[in-house]
């Protein structure tokens, strides 16, 4: 087989394992399923031992990156979700269960908040602000699409102080509107 032929080879054999598409391998053995067929593209000559090693190196890698993202960024929204709770508790001057207990009663945080409705909102918006800020930083966002949410940023904080039926306080309440959209970060990735 020409070098030309292996290398496309390689190529397709790439695409197709990054494209997910090894056969009928389930979610439970695709690994198993790229092993079998990097051990048949060795047995015929289309690559060398070391090619398969390096595509098995370069998957473990990315799932290991993979894993850990989404472990930062589990950690990441339960760190925010405190933050949102220990700012909502110590603004209105009730502790979260009372507040979490009253949002499930049907009362909006506006309503539990009273006269400390507009110091909340504030709060809540300088903490989402500063969140938008992080975003920019790390790259997540655009400094124009950080300065489109925050000209929102007041109205949607105001919307979910004022929603009746849990919608004020944690990670499934004032962070994300009723269609799924996570408030500061426009539709959800």
């Amino acid at each position: 087989m020409s070098s030309k032929k292996k290398l496309a080879a390689v190529a397709v054999t790439i695409a197709a394992l990054t494209a997910g598409s090894v056969g009928v391998a389930t979610a439970h053995d695709k690994g198993a399923g790229r092993d079998a067929v990097m051990v048949e593209l060795v047995t015929a000559g289309t690559i060398t031992q070391a090619q398969a090693d390096a595509i098995a190196n370069k998957f473990a890698q990315k799932h290991s990156a993979r894993d850990a993202n989404r472990a930062a960024n589990e950690a990441s929204k339960v760190a925010h979700k405190a933050a949102v709770e220990a700012l909502v508790s110590s603004t209105i001057g009730l502790d979260a269960t009372t507040i979490k207990n009253r949002l499930a009663a049907g009362e909006s945080l506006a309503t539990i908040a009273g006269v400390k409705k507009d110091a909340l909102i504030t709060a809540l918006v300088s903490l989402e602000s500063t969140r938008i800020d992080a975003d920019v930083l790390a790259g997540k966002l655009t400094a124009a699409q950080a300065t489109t949410l925050k000209a929102n940023l007041t109205a949607h904080v105001t919307e979910h102080v004022n929603a009746v039926g849990g919608k004020g306080m944690g990670h499934k309440g004032m962070h994300q509107k009723d269609k799924g959209e996570k408030m500061g970060k426009g539709p959800r990735r």
